[in-house]
C-alpha cells in the first residue's frame, strides 16, 4: 500500500483518488476551496468520443484573432501583457497546424473512449450509487452551409474510425427534437456520445470516497518538501503531509503548484459559463449550437445552458455580455423559449485548464518521478476524468497503461 496525496477535488482529482483507493492505497485529498464549486460542477456533462479535434486548430486560431476585441464572442482572448500568456499564445500558434491536429486525433479519441468505458463500468456496477448516464448521443445543430460542411468533415473522420454517427436533415431532426428554429437546417447526431449530470456524480463520488477511507483536507497549500530527486511531503499553512506519491490535479492552479517545485507548466485558464433552468423546457437531446458555440444539456430533472471560451486569466468575473450572448443563442435556436433575467443573473463560471496543443497533461514529471500531473484537459475535462484517474493509478502502480500516454507527457515541449 502506497501513501498518496491528491491535490485538487475536481473530476480529475476525485477520479485519481477513486482508482488509487480501489487499488488499495491510502489517499488524502487536499483542496483549499470548498466543495461544490469549479468547472467540474458547472460543465455541460458531455462524454464525447466524437470530439476528436483539439481546441488548438487553425480555425480556432483564426477566430481568436478575429474576435479578440469582441468580449461577447464565442472565443474571446483578452489582450494582456503577461509573459506566460504571451508564451502560451506562441506555443498555441505553433501547435495549431493541420499536421499536429491530425496527429492528435488518435490519442484524444483513445482517451475519450477509455474514459467513457470507465463511466459505464462505474454506472453498471453501482459502485458510487445510481446516476444519470444517458446514451442518446449529441446533436450538432447548424444553420449555415459552412458549419455543416466543417462538422461533416469531422463526422466522416469519426465514422471512419468506427464511431457511430448519423446525418439528420430538417425533417429527421424535427422528429427527435421538435421546436428548433426554422433556420436550423439539420444536425449531425453523434450517437457514440453520452451525457450525465455533473453535480450528481460529483456528490456521489465525494460521498463514496469519504465513506471508503479517503481523507479530506481543506487547507491552503504552502510549499513542497524535496529530497534530491523526490518529493517527500507537501506543507500547508497548518500541517505537513508526507507521502510516497503526489498527484497535482488542481486544474488551472496546477501551474502555480508545480512552479513551487521548480517545474514550468504551460497552462491557461479557459473560462466557461453556464446557467441552469429548473422549469419546463423544450430540450429533448443534448446539443451544441455550432455557430455560437453553446452547449445545451437536459440533465436529471432540469436543463443546463453553457458555452464560450474566454482566455482572460485566473479570475471568476462574470461578464454580462457573454451571459447575454448564450441566452440570445438559445432563443435563436429554440422557438418559444428564453432564459429569464433571474436565470441569467444566476450564471456561474468555471476555469478549464488549457494546454497549448489542447491535449491533456498526464503522467509523472521528469524532475520528480513521484510527482504526477493530471490537468490541461481544456473543454473535455469532464469527459476525460475517470480515464485520466485510471491512467494515473496505473502510473503509480507501475503497470502498463490502458492506452499510450506518450502524447500526454506533461514534460513535452510545444515549439
Amino acid at each position: 500500500m502506497k501513501k498518496c496525496v491528491v491535490l485538487g477535488s475536481g473530476i480529475q482529482g476525485l477520479s485519481a483518488a477513486y482508482y488509487l483507493r480501489e487499488a488499495g492505497h491510502q489517499v488524502t485529498i487536499i483542496d483549499p476551496h470548498k466543495e461544490y464549486q469549479g468547472a467540474s460542477w458547472v460543465n455541460a456533462g458531455y462524454l464525447t468520443p466524437s470530439h476528436i479535434i483539439t481546441i488548438a486548430n487553425p480555425k480556432t486560431l483564426a477566430n481568436g484573432i478575429k474576435w479578440m476585441f469582441r468580449s461577447d464572442s464565442p472565443f474571446y482572448m483578452k489582450p494582456r501583457l503577461d509573459i506566460d500568456f504571451i508564451r502560451w499564445l506562441w506555443e498555441f500558434y505553433r501547435s495549431a497546424t493541420p499536421e499536429k491536429v491530425a496527429n492528435a486525433i488518435g490519442p484524444i479519441e483513445s482517451i475519450n473512449l477509455l474514459s467513457k468505458q470507465c463511466y459505464e463500468k462505474i454506472h453498471q456496477e453501482l459502485t458510487i450509487g445510481n446516476f444519470q448516464l444517458d446514451q442518446r448521443g449529441l446533436l450538432m445543430l447548424y444553420k449555415t452551409t459552412a458549419a455543416e460542411k466543417s462538422e461533416t468533415a469531422v463526422a466522416l473522420k469519426a465514422q471512419s474510425d468506427g464511431l457511430s454517427v448519423s446525418f439528420l436533415d430538417r425533417p429527421q431532426l424535427e422528429k427527435i427534437q421538435p421546436g428548433v428554429n426554422k433556420e436550423v437546417k439539420g444536425a449531425i447526431h453523434y450517437t457514440c456520445d453520452a451525457h450525465t449530470t455533473p453535480p450528481e456524480i460529483m456528490r456521489l463520488l465525494t460521498q463514496h470516497l469519504k465513506k471508503n477511507g479517503v481523507s479530506w483536507v481543506h487547507e491552503t497549500l504552502d510549499r513542497w518538501e524535496i529530497s534530491q530527486d523526490k518529493i517527500t511531503a507537501i506543507h500547508t499553512t497548518t500541517n505537513t503531509y508526507p507521502a510516497d506519491y503526489f498527484v497535482v490535479a488542481a486544474g488551472v492552479w496546477s501551474k502555480d503548484l508545480l512552479k513551487r517545485a521548480g517545474i514550468h507548466l504551460s497552462l491557461e485558464a479557459g473560462k466557461g459559463y453556464s446557467m441552469d433552468v429548473h422549469r419546463t423546457h423544450p430540450i429533448n437531446y443534448p446539443a451544441i449550437l455550432m455557430e455560437p458555440k453553446c452547449a445545451i444539456t437536459p440533465m436529471e430533472g432540469w436543463a443546463r445552458f453553457a458555452g464560450t471560451m474566454e482566455l482572460s486569466g485566473n479570475n471568476h468575473r462574470i461578464r454580462p455580455e457573454r451571459v447575454k450572448a448564450i441566452a440570445k443563442a438559445v432563443s435563436e435556436y429554440y422557438d418559444d423559449f428564453k432564459l429569464s433575467a433571474d436565470e441569467m443573473q444566476q450564471a456561474r463560471c468555471g476555469l478549464r485548464p488549457v494546454s497549448p496543443d489542447g491535449l491533456p497533461l498526464i503522467g509523472p514529471t521528469e524532475k520528480y518521478p513521484n510527482l504526477m500531473v493530471a490537468t490541461g484537459h481544456a473543454m473535455m475535462g469532464w469527459s476525460l476524468g475517470p480515464g485520466t484517474g485510471k491512467l494515473i493509478q496505473q502510473c503509480i502502480d507501475q503497470k502498463p497503461t490502458s492506452i499510450d500516454i506518450t502524447p500526454f507527457n506533461p514534460n513535452r515541449k510545444f515549439s
